[in-house]
């Protein structure tokens, strides 16, 4: 995607941003009885947003407000989820109770910016709504408080679609928001989840943690590894393409002991030193694996044809059984770029998976040393 093609691109909100709009929205009409089509937010980057609303209604006595929340051009399971809040004014003068309603998960598990027994409600939207809430009292009635349930419809749905469960989220979505943006392609959620996730295993006390790039390989991960190293839930991390700020995160959380499990052609791209893997510079990859062939085998004809392969896959079913070594080459890459972007000690083990599932190359059993 070309630079233009990036700012093009329409910016959403948060999760932590609707919920600070549904309150102020619920307010607005407590105090002027007055609906209104939409709110101005302070987001926490200094920035003001102006947030649609979607309905503000009386409920049993105080206002219930809701608004959809807009991912912009990168959508994510919440995008167009309905966040809303119930609101009533308190007899304690400028407090803001904020809890957790329907929808909204409840931390279970240590090491999340939530308390275990909290709602899942992280502390910038917290901010956000305690500032939007204040605002109101100051212009309408400074002698009260008030009392916000955060709520998301169909929140426990969605939130099967997300990894909450493994991070010790039950029941609901998280309401998040670093800045109050969603910023398109930042992939800041997703960066998000893999520091949530370590931080959760070091609380867990996991001493060894299994970092995938995706479901297949968890998948085949966990049955080969659950048992083998009795390691917990929390242990297997999904790190997507992200495998430089993993690394990163994997020496902040000092976990002395990482797995990396994956297919053939992510592991080309660790091996190579990429910050991010994504499917980018084939071409790239092809050469360096063709050179390694070649260096390897000796066989000029072979390293010609994996360089003109057409993927990953392609090549890996040229090498694979045939060729071991080819396949410890890259492994023993794959731990020198580990090392390399992980900046405390770690020990590592690669793991590459063939197409089925069967593990092709294993570091524990590498005969060469590096």
């Amino acid at each position: 995607m070309s630079d233009r093609e990036k700012k093009n691109l329409r910016q959403g909100f948060t999760t932590g941003t609707a919920a600070a709009a549904a309150v102020k929205a619920a307010l607005v009409y407590l105090f002027t009885k007055q609906i209104p089509g939409s709110v101005n937010i302070n987001l926490l980057n200094g920035q003001r947003l102006e947030i649609p609303v979607d309905s503000v209604s009386p409920y049993n006595g105080f206002v219930r407000a809701v608004v959809v929340k807009d991912a912009g051009d990168d959508p994510d399971i919440t995008h167009r989820a309905r966040i809303g809040a119930v609101v009533g004014l308190t007899d304690d003068p400028g407090t803001v109770q904020i809890t957790g309603g329907k929808g909204v998960g409840m931390v279970t598990k240590p090491g999340l910016e939530v308390l275990p027994g909290e709602p899942a409600i992280n502390p910038g939207p917290r901010k956000m709504i305690r500032e939007s809430a204040l605002q109101m009292l100051t212009r309408y009635y400074n002698h009260a408080g008030v009392s916000a349930e955060i709520f998301v419809e169909n929140g426990e749905v969605l939130a099967e679609r997300t990894l909450n469960r493994r991070l010790g989220i039950e029941g609901g979505l998280s309401i998040l928001g670093t800045t109050g943006l969603v910023k398109p392609l930042s992939h800041e959620a997703y960066t998000a989840t893999i520091r949530s996730a370590m931080s959760v295993a070091r609380a867990c006390g996991c001493d060894h943690v299994v970092l995938t790039t995706g479901r297949r390989s968890e998948r085949f991960s966990q049955i080969f590894f659950t048992d083998l190293y009795n390691l917990h839930p929390e242990a297997f991390i999904q790190i997507g393409d992200f495998f430089g700020m993993s690394m990163e995160s994997l020496a902040e959380n000092k976990i002395p002991n990482a797995t990396l499990a994956v297919f053939f052609g992510k592991a080309l791209k660790i091996a190579q030193g990429f910050v991010h893997t994504h499917a980018a510079k084939a071409d790239l990859t092809m050469d360096w694996l063709a050179d390694v062939v070649s260096d390897e085998t000796g066989n000029k004809t072979l390293a010609r044809e994996v360089a003109s392969a057409n993927t990953a896959r392609h090549a890996f079913g040229m090498l694979w059984p045939g060729y071991p070594d080819v396949l410890e080459k890259v492994g023993a890459a794959m731990i020198r770029s580990a090392e390399k972007f992980c900046p405390a000690p770690c020990r590592f083990r690669v793991v590459i998976y063939d197409f089925e599932g069967t593990i092709a190359f294993d570091s524990h059993r590498m005969k060469k040393s590096r």
